[in-house]
C-alpha cells in the first residue's frame, strides 16, 4: 500500500462573492462565480452588445404592451456565495420581482427567463452552453435563450420537470415565441445586427 502522506494533495480554490471584495477589480471586466470557480471576461464585441440591446428592446416592448414584469439588462444574480452571475438579459414576472430583487439591487433567486448572447472563444461559449445551462437548470430558470450573434441563431431551452431541455434551435428566417410570455412574437432576424 502506498504511503498516502507522500502523495501531493490538490485542493481547488473555491471562490465566494466575499472574495471579490478584496480582489483587484479591473474596470470593464465581468466577474462571475459558478460552483466556486471565478470566471472573468472582458467587454464583448459591439455586435454582441447590439444583440443584447435588441433582445431587451423586444422584451420591453412586450412588457409595455401589457405583458408585465421587468426586463433587466446585465443584472447581478446571486444564488448563493459560490454562484453569482451576470446574465446579459433577464425577465422577472411582476408577481415574483418583489421577492427576487433584494435590497442591494441584485436578484437573489432565479428569474423566469435568462438570455445569454455568446461571446467568441471556446471558454466563453462553454461557460454559457454548459456551466450556466447547468446552473440555471438547477436553480429553477423556466426558459434559457442562448443567442449566437455570429451565426444569427438562437437555442431555446425550456423547463421540463426538473431540468432545462433544448426545445428549439431557431434561425434568421424563424419566429421566436414563448408560452412563458403570452403574445410575445418576434422574427429572429430582428434580434441580431444586420
Amino acid at each position: 500500500m502506498p504511503d498516502v502522506t507522500a502523495l501531493p494533495i490538490e485542493t481547488a480554490v473555491r471562490w465566494t462573492i466575499a472574495d471579490l471584495e478584496s480582489y483587484p477589480i479591473v474596470e470593464g471586466n465581468r466577474y462571475e462565480i459558478i460552483e466556486g470557480e471565478l470566471l472573468v471576461s472582458t467587454q464583448p464585441h459591439v455586435d454582441h452588445q447590439e444583440a443584447c440591446n435588441n433582445f431587451a428592446f423586444e422584451l420591453t416592448a412586450w412588457v409595455r404592451a401589457g405583458g408585465g414584469g421587468r426586463v433587466i439588462p446585465a443584472p447581478g444574480v446571486i444564488f448563493d456565495p459560490e454562484n453569482a452571475v451576470a446574465p446579459d438579459i433577464v425577465w422577472v414576472s411582476g408577481e415574483r420581482a418583489p421577492h427576487v430583487v433584494g435590497e442591494d439591487g441584485k436578484l437573489h433567486d432565479a428569474p423566469e427567463l435568462v438570455v445569454e448572447v455568446l461571446s467568441p472563444g471556446a471558454v466563453n461559449m462553454r461557460r454559457d452552453r454548459e456551466a450556466k445551462l447547468r446552473l440555471y437548470s438547477v436553480r429553477g430558470v423556466r426558459e434559457y435563450w442562448i443567442a449566437d450573434w455570429q451565426a444569427k441563431s438562437l437555442q431555446v431551452y425550456r423547463r421540463e420537470g426538473a431540468a432545462l431541455k433544448l426545445a428549439a434551435t431557431l434561425y434568421a428566417g424563424d419566429e421566436l415565441t414563448s408560452s412563458l410570455l403570452p403574445g410575445f412574437k418576434v422574427p429572429v432576424a430582428r434580434l441580431f445586427p444586420a
